[in-house]
C-alpha cells in the first residue's frame, strides 16, 4: 500500500513523496503541481530531501518549462506546419480568424488575462484551432505516405492527446494527435511512418524496427530520440 508525505518547498511548491512496496528505488518527476518522488519502504524523509539537492537545478529547470505559462498579446507559436498569434481586437468577445497562412485569436479590448476563465478559453481556442488545422493536414499526408509505402489502414482519427503522438489499434485504425501540428516535418513523418508500420508489426520487436529503419533511411531509433527530447511550443 502506498503511503504519502508532503513537504512544502519554496521553488517547487511543494514536494509529494510516496512509499511504494514494490519500488526498489527512488524516482522523480516534475508535474505542474510540483516535484513527485516515489520511494522503497522506510525511507527517510532526510535522506529523500538529501537526494533532491543533489539534482536540484535539473529539475527545477525542468519543472519549470513543464508549468504553463500565462497566455497574452504576445503569445505566439511559430511551428513550420501551424502559426497562430494574438492581437487585440476591436469587438467585445473574442474571435477566431483563420486563413491559409496562419491563425489569429482577437481578444477584446483591455482584457484581463491574469484571469483562469480568460486562460481556459484561450487554451481551449488553440486546441480546438491545432484539431482543425490537423483534420485538414494530417489524413492526407498519411494517405499519401501509405500508398507510397505500400501499407494498408482503416481509418484515421484527429484526437487531443498529450501523452501520445499516436496510435494504432489491432485492427488498423490509426490515431493522431492534433499536437503533431506543433512538430518539425521530419518529426510528424516519423510518427506517422511509425503507426503505419504497426499496421503490419504491432509490437516494437526487431521486425518492427527493421521495417521503420528501412522507411527512415536507417534513423528510426535517431529520430525517436529526437521525439522523445522535442518540446512543443504549447
Amino acid at each position: 500500500m502506498a503511503t504519502k508525505r508532503v513537504v512544502p518547498d519554496q521553488d517547487f511548491g511543494q514536494i509529494i513523496i510516496r512509499t511504494r512496496t514494490t519500488a526498489r528505488n527512488i524516482s522523480m518527476r516534475t508535474k505542474p503541481d510540483g516535484l513527485h518522488v516515489t520511494v522503497p519502504p522506510r525511507c527517510l524523509t532526510s535522506r529523500v530531501m538529501a537526494i533532491i539537492e543533489e539534482y536540484r537545478p535539473k529539475l527545477l529547470e525542468k519543472w519549470q518549462k513543464s508549468v504553463e505559462q500565462p497566455l497574452d498579446l504576445n503569445f505566439r507559436i511559430d511551428a513550420p506546419c501551424f502559426r497562430l498569434h494574438m492581437e487585440e481586437g476591436r469587438f467585445s468577445r473574442f474571435t477566431l480568424r483563420m486563413n491559409e497562412e496562419d491563425i489569429t485569436i482577437c481578444c477584446p479590448p483591455r482584457t484581463d488575462f491574469s484571469q483562469k476563465a480568460v486562460q481556459d478559453l484561450l487554451r481551449n481556442a488553440i486546441i480546438r484551432a491545432l484539431k482543425k488545422s490537423a483534420q485538414t493536414y494530417l489524413p492526407p499526408l498519411l494517405s499519401e505516405l501509405a500508398e507510397h509505402y505500400g501499407f494498408k489502414y482503416k481509418k484515421v482519427k484527429i484526437t487531443g492527446s498529450k501523452s501520445r503522438w499516436g496510435s494504432c489499434s489491432a485492427t488498423g485504425s490509426i490515431n493522431l494527435s492534433c499536437y503533431l501540428m506543433l512538430l518539425p516535418p521530419h518529426l510528424m513523418d516519423y510518427v506517422l511512418l511509425h503507426e503505419l508500420t504497426h499496421t503490419k508489426e504491432m509490437n516494437h520487436g526487431p521486425q518492427f524496427w527493421e521495417i521503420l529503419n528501412d522507411l527512415t533511411e536507417g534513423r528510426a531509433k535517431t529520430l525517436r530520440a529526437e521525439l522523445k527530447n522535442f518540446r512543443t511550443s504549447f
